[in-house]
């Protein structure tokens, strides 16, 4: 049994005519009959029903010719693999991305991937949560690091990297700023930098939820990213819950200081599409660290 074989049966199943299958595959028609005859021998089924008119795949023909197309499928993606680890350095990728991963693991990840393939064509492009899916499901983009969220379409699968601790930014010259951790309570009447729901669904529910634990709903001022938030607590505008790993966002007239009682997470991750078998996709997700912490999101860790 040869590929030529599967190439064969696949073009005539398409086709329904060996003379349209011979042209197909640039071949005469005798070497496609016979490749059919000898795949049916090797297997021991009949593949085709054959009338003076017309041919027509029997059910048996049905079953192997899912089968075929997954073998040729396959070949076709061991060949690309193939030229690409001859290559060692070739392809492309789109990476979307959230600012919250490029606090942290994002830049050592494209350091080791870059590293590993330093010809790559690499596309970077900052963006927010619901652009990245978007982007992803219309092909735009490869791959996305993105806030966790309740509706992924079904066409993306998603895996999370990180959860990060909240913590409060407040302005430098805040009441509590001098606290080495800080009462939320206290902070009942002031405004809330956050994002909008439909850009971090979980981010935005976690964020309301802390607070509703602690007696208050929050008057909320949207942004669309966490450096304009960081940058609206330095002018003063209001205060923020954030996650930990901003905090490397050395922002003159912000301090972060933790939530007295408790310790919340939020969580990130990356999404692909689900039936994007590239090779260039798959080795940067090789790359993408495994998720470290086991708390629950937004489940609050009681602490004194």
């Amino acid at each position: 049994m040869e590929l030529r074989h599967f190439r064969c049966f696949v073009a005539v199943a398409e086709e329904l005519h060996f003379g349209k299958a011979a042209r197909r595959l640039n071949l005469s028609q005798p070497p496609v009959s016979l490749a059919i005859k000898e795949l049916e021998t090797e297997i021991g089924l009949q593949l085709f029903e054959r009338t003076s008119r017309r041919i027509v795949l029997t059910p048996q023909g049905q079953e192997v010719l899912h089968d075929a197309r997954a073998i040729l499928a396959r070949t076709e993606l061991l060949k690309q693999h193939a030229a690409m680890a001859a290559l060692g350095a070739g392809g492309s990728l789109s990476l979307g991305f959230i600012s919250l991963d490029s606090y942290s693991f994002l830049p050592s990840l494209l350091l080791a991937f870059t590293g590993k393939y330093p010809g790559i064509r690499l596309t970077l492009q900052e963006s927010t949560t619901d652009r990245i899916l978007a982007e992803l499901e219309a092909g735009s983009i490869d791959v996305g690091s993105c806030l966790a969220t309740p509706s992924l379409p079904p066409t993306l699968i998603y895996r999370p990297t990180n959860r990060y601790a909240l913590v409060l930014a407040l302005p430098e010259n805040h009441r509590l700023a001098k606290l080495a951790k800080v009462p939320l309570d206290e902070l009942a009447e002031e405004r809330f930098m956050l994002f909008e729901r439909h850009i971090g669904p979980v981010m935005f529910d976690t964020v309301v939820s802390v607070c509703m634990r602690h007696g208050f709903s929050p008057r909320l001022f949207h942004a669309r990213q966490q450096h304009t938030i960081v940058s609206m607590v330095a002018g003063g505008v209001g205060v923020a819950l954030v996650p930990s790993c901003v905090q490397v966002m050395r922002r003159e007239g912000v301090v972060y200081r933790p939530i007295r009682g408790e310790t919340t997470y939020v969580e990130s991750g990356v999404a692909w599409r689900r039936d994007d078998e590239s090779f260039m996709v798959r080795e940067f997700l090789e790359h993408v660290p495994k998720l470290r912490a086991s708390t629950s999101i937004g489940k609050p860790n009681r602490s004194s």
